[in-house]
């Protein structure tokens, strides 16, 4: 063995020079480096906006959803959507750690990796299965983590796919957290999903004064009225800008937009105050789109790219569930 590039360039073989999540493809070899960890994986949550792109483009068909993410590994050597540019994360079991690793993981040890499938080493050998309601896929196969990749251990009190859920999102709570302050009025688009509704029992918790839950899905916005998290509770398109700031009606302190859909910058900037926050955390946004659009229509808006990690965030998203019986049983119902 040998030492690797502590970012994983070493791994990058097209095109090189790259780091490994823009590259095109990765060498997904086993065999690792002296600081590298080989995980035994056994299930990926694939990020939202690539589900539902794989899932539209498979006509909702399971075997052909399965081909599909079978084909992706295979060509790039990583889980990267060339549609979407996102991935995921994955949960498994350490197989082997390399010696020059300074960390207290050992094999046997079953962890979720907090950074993307879009930049991590995967070779798969099978899809076992595909679960289209929680955007998961059960497989066998292995990955390589990076010295400077971050993971999390899988709790003893929460089932394995339940923890999945919420750590493949855990970035959104913890920076909802961070963003709300007491008697802010919260807009979610996309609120009544899995990132949504940790969201806004965060934003709650937080202590906003208002908190409104904007979905597309009437079944998603039952789901958030069970949880009782928000204020209010609004069925709309969210790519429908005008539409989005007449349902709003007075513009809100802080915008989370957490579609799987692209075309929404325009409804949340619309419906944000010129002196607030937008927080994008959907991978289906277009930044140039963002960007442009708060230009034409002359807001200021602070928009903050959803980068998915935040000190402590796996923590905080799986105390959430502790915390809230309702967000519990939604989620089990959902993702167990």
């Amino acid at each position: 063995m040998a030492m690797g590039c502590p970012y994983g360039t070493h791994r990058v073989l097209e095109p090189k020079g790259s780091l490994p999540q823009p590259a095109w493809r990765l060498d997904n070899d086993p065999v690792i480096y002296d600081n590298e960890i080989l995980i035994d994986v056994e299930r990926l949550n694939i990020d939202s906006a690539s589900f539902r792109q794989i899932s539209d483009e498979a006509g909702g068909d399971p075997d052909r959803i399965a081909a599909r993410v079978m084909a992706i590994v295979a060509e790039r050597g990583k889980m990267h959507n060339p549609v979407t540019g996102s991935g995921g994360m994955l949960i498994g079991t350490v197989r082997a750690v390399g010696p020059a690793l300074r960390t207290d993981l050992r094999p046997g040890d079953r962890i979720a990796t907090l950074v993307s499938l879009s930049l991590t080493p995967l070779h798969l050998e099978a899809v076992r299965a595909v679960r289209p309601e929680a955007d998961q896929v059960e497989v066998t196969g292995t990955a390589i983590l990076f010295e400077t990749g971050i993971y999390a251990r899988l709790p003893d009190d929460i089932p394995d796919a339940l923890a999945l859920a919420v750590l493949d999102v855990c970035g959104a709570p913890a920076q909802t957290a961070r963003l709300v302050k007491p008697g802010y009025r919260v807009l979610i688009l996309g609120g009544g999903g899995k990132s949504g509704l940790l969201c806004s029992y965060a934003a709650r918790r937080a202590g906003a004064a208002e908190v409104i839950c904007f979905d597309y899905s009437e079944e998603s916005l039952a789901r958030a009225r069970r949880l009782g998290a928000a204020h209010r509770y609004i069925q709309g398109d969210a790519r429908d800008a005008l539409g989005v700031l007449r349902a709003v009606g007075e513009k809100v302190d802080l915008t989370l937009s957490l579609v799987n859909l692209p075309g929404a910058e325009m409804g949340a900037i619309l419906a944000t105050k010129p002196t607030g926050t937008i927080y994008f955390f959907s991978m289906a946004t277009s930044f140039t789109a963002a960007a442009l659009g708060a230009e034409g229509v002359g807001s200021q808006v602070e928009m903050l790219i959803g980068n998915g990690y935040y000190p402590g965030h796996a923590e905080l998203a799986l105390d959430l569930l502790r915390e809230s019986p309702a967000l519990r049983e939604i989620f089990t119902e959902i993702y167990a």
